[in-house]
């Protein structure tokens, strides 16, 4: 078992120091935001070729870099949506008294072009590792990519912890459309599922034919879904996840989102 000890620290960090990075950048002056996103494309260049090459090789090291590569890809789409550059034609509050379906449609149009942009970079990903051994970085941009959907589809039917101060100021206007109320029906549905999905990764890291590289990658990409399961039960619970990026968040916050 302790084999399995670096692989989940390893993806413990990076996810809690990536988000940390998006939030305190996030969290500039607007006036900023223009070189956050020239630094955020040149990373992404870096991310994208580290990519390439690692997904031609199945080895411990390549998925390391494979894994690490995915996270910032979707560190860096996920900055453009809080900055403003990446979202949607619609940049206004949700109408008073709007049924759901409208709702649902006007949420859509606020984050369009962000959703568009993640649809064509994963399908980038996967068309440039389609035939290749190392599948790591693609599955990690997928885990994100379906956690992240599935936390905006509870926050839209209705969750207790909302965490909209966690919003920079120019994109408020997106609380108004969540809900926020008890448990809705699809949370357990999302748990469960992706639950038993870290069940099945875990069974395979431990089977014993098996090399080092897939325990590894295997091992990153469980531990990166079980952490998005944790961020679903924050929506839910009473814990005060603001304590993981204080260090990140301006001072004046004193209730920030994930």
């Amino acid at each position: 078992m302790s084999d399995f000890g670096f692989p989940i620290l390893f993806a413990l960090g990076l996810w809690w120091f990536s988000t940390g990075v998006v939030l305190y950048v996030d969290n500039f002056p607007g006036r900023t935001f223009r070189w956050t996103m020239l630094g955020g494309v040149a990373v992404l260049a870096i991310a994208i070729f580290g990519f390439v090459v690692s997904s031609a090789s199945m080895s411990v090291a390549m998925n390391y870099v494979a894994f690490t590569c995915g996270v910032i890809v979707w560190g860096v789409l996920e900055m453009s949506y809080f900055t403003g550059y990446a979202i949607g034609p619609r940049k206004i509050a949700c109408p008073e008294k709007c049924s759901q379906w409208q709702r649902f449609r006007l949420a859509i149009m606020t984050s369009l072009y962000h959703e568009l942009a993640i649809m064509v970079t994963g399908l980038l990903l996967v068309i440039i590792s389609w035939d290749e051994p190392n599948q790591v970085g693609a599955w990690t941009f997928i885990v994100l990519w379906l956690m992240r959907w599935s936390a905006k589809l509870n926050l839209f039917f209705g969750v207790p912890n909302l965490n909209e101060d966690w919003l920079p100021e120019p994109l408020r206007y997106l609380k108004t459309y969540m809900k926020k109320c008890g448990m809705n029906l699809l949370f357990p549905i999302s748990v469960t599922t992706a639950t038993v999905i870290v069940v099945l990764i875990v069974l395979k890291a431990m089977a014993s034919q098996v090399t080092d590289a897939e325990m590894v990658g295997y091992t990153l990409v469980a531990t990166l879904l079980a952490l998005a399961i944790l961020e679903h039960w924050f929506l839910v619970l009473p814990i005060p996840d603001e304590a993981l990026w204080h260090w990140a968040l301006p001072t004046k916050q004193s209730n920030p989102h994930r």
